[in-house]
């Protein structure tokens, strides 16, 4: 892209698997942009935002625009960085949200085509060779959002040693004030331990939880295979930067030290490393 031609903003919290996700993508792709750390107490810095979640992109190409959900941001922006025949703001035109009601009654936005990217069919050629391709970066990239991304928690909180030690780098990374950082940390730690024992039940984990996640981690190293670099190939696809923006969240954790003695993801992460920036992280 011509310099200046795409600016960009994310709001986020540092440590939140869906921002790291985007920022993933951002970086690999060499896309310059700003961040804007949310205090995760008062969510001042979004107060102009309807919508009350992260990441928050707002993207000007020409005219501003607010891009919300991981997904759809990086489906979004990958249609703009390929496709020259619809300006940006048609593109994101073409990812409506839908309102929906879970079972609990809580009326939640939707985005149900966040996984495509909305090219003709020379430029979808040029992409995905061969279908098989793009239905696999989709289930994969879906995957990530569905299932890896809610081992986090209960593993990071998975003892209160461990709910400290995250909180201790929560707050470390976040922005808070220094009496926030302090109720944020120990508060914030016991009710994040608990939360994880609820999420734990809810989506049905073992008693020990680092098993799902080895199981998980180990499913997705078997999917990439022994004869691609990716599983994009040679680069890596819209998967690999999902599952690695969500896996990286863990770093300096102990279940991120577990996860890499314990499973076969290290060489497909060392490499991951490799080919992504570090600048914007």
């Amino acid at each position: 892209l011509p310099a200046g031609s795409l600016q960009l903003t994310l709001y986020q919290y540092k440590t939140c698997p869906f921002c790291s996700k985007v920022r993933a993508f951002l970086d690999y792709h060499g896309l310059p942009y700003e961040i804007v750390e949310v205090n995760p107490i008062m969510r001042r810095e979004i107060k102009f935002s309807s919508y009350r979640k992260v990441p928050i992109l707002l993207a000007n190409a020409g005219s501003p625009l607010q891009l919300n959900d991981s997904s759809v941001i990086i489906s979004a922006i990958k249609t703009y960085l390929i496709s020259r025949r619809n300006s940006l703001e048609e593109i994101v035109s073409f990812y409506p949200p839908v309102k929906t009601v879970t079972e609990k009654g809580k009326e939640v936005l939707e985005y149900e085509n966040k996984y495509w990217l909305m090219l003709d069919e020379k430029e979808t050629k040029r992409v995905y060779p061969v279908k098989e391709v793009r239905v696999e970066e989709m289930k994969w990239r879906k995957w990530a959002d569905d299932w890896l991304v809610h081992l986090i928690s209960p593993n990071v909180y998975r003892t209160p040693k461990e709910a400290l030690a995250s909180f201790d780098y929560i707050v470390r990374e976040g922005k808070f004030g220094t009496l926030e950082g302090l109720f944020a940390k120990y508060v914030g730690a016991v009710a994040m331990f608990f939360v994880s024992k609820r999420l734990k039940k809810r989506h049905q984990l073992r008693d020990d939880v680092r098993e799902d996640l080895y199981e998980a981690v180990n499913e997705w190293v078997k999917a990439v295979g022994k004869n691609r670099l990716f599983m994009g190939g040679n680069q890596p696809n819209l998967a690999d930067l999902a599952v690695y923006g969500v896996l990286r969240v863990m770093e300096g954790l102990e279940a991120f030290d577990d996860m890499m003695v314990h499973t076969n993801i290290q060489p497909w992460y060392q490499r991951m490393e490799e080919v992504i920036p570090k600048t914007g992280i």
